[in-house]
């Protein structure tokens, strides 16, 4: 399980070391707000796509899918980098070791969605029938269940980091730490009634983790 963890960081590029922490944890920073904005165009734009039904990973379906890919490979990439800043930022500080290694497997979790598309349904794209899907292919299965693991990384990252803030006195951001989980937590359940959900939840916690990320480039 330990193998399984570091991966993610084992494969940032090995230049990175000569980087400045603050250069790689800024690319955490915009990981999040770069794929919601992404998302949020690509959304509005295409014809078929409904925030109520469909989930942004639908978006790498169909001719011009190859904008989402780019966006979750870039994101992923981003979230790893940002990762490596991360445990040099934090090397020797409480949540300096376990913090990282989950935002790296977060960020591996979007190159994975990168490759294993989602399945096409509720009308998107194009063509594709218009209720739910009811049963997953291989490669949207995988996908799930690589977005599943990632968001469950993210949110005992968030848990680890608010360890982080409490032993510096950082009250408010340790208490925001405990907080963001609970809302990606409650997406996920609400996803069942509506895709929108979901949607806002993994949203916040990608925000809550660029505002993390930014506190301590600031620090």
């Amino acid at each position: 399980m330990t193998h399984t963890i570091e991966a993610p960081l084992a494969a940032a590029p090995a230049a990175a070391t000569s980087v400045p922490a603050r250069i790689l944890l800024a690319g955490g920073v915009v990981a999040g707000p770069l794929f919601l904005g992404a998302g949020l165009i690509q959304g509005l734009s295409r014809d078929g796509f409904d925030f109520t039904r469909n989930a942004i990973s639908q978006l790498s379906l169909g001719g011009t899918g190859w904008i989402q890919v780019t966006s979750f490979s870039l994101t992923g990439a981003l979230l790893v980098v940002g990762a490596v800043g991360m445990r040099r930022a934090l090397r020797g500080e409480p949540g300096g070791v376990w913090a990282p290694r989950l935002i790296a497997v977060f960020g591996a979790s979007f190159l994975l969605s990168a490759v294993f598309a989602a399945d096409p349904g509720a009308g998107f794209p194009a063509g594709a029938p218009d209720a739910r899907t009811t049963s997953m292919s291989w490669h949207g299965t995988l996908h799930m269940l690589s977005g599943m693991v990632g968001h469950l990384a993210l949110c005992a990252a968030f848990f680890v980091l608010a360890r982080h803030f409490a032993a510096g006195g950082h009250r408010g951001w340790a208490v925001g730490s405990r907080l963001v989980p609970f809302a990606v937590l409650a997406g996920f359940a609400g996803s069942s009634a509506t895709v929108a959900a979901f949607t806002i939840g993994a949203g916040l916690g990608l925000l809550g983790l660029a505002a993390v990320t930014a506190r301590l480039l600031k620090a």
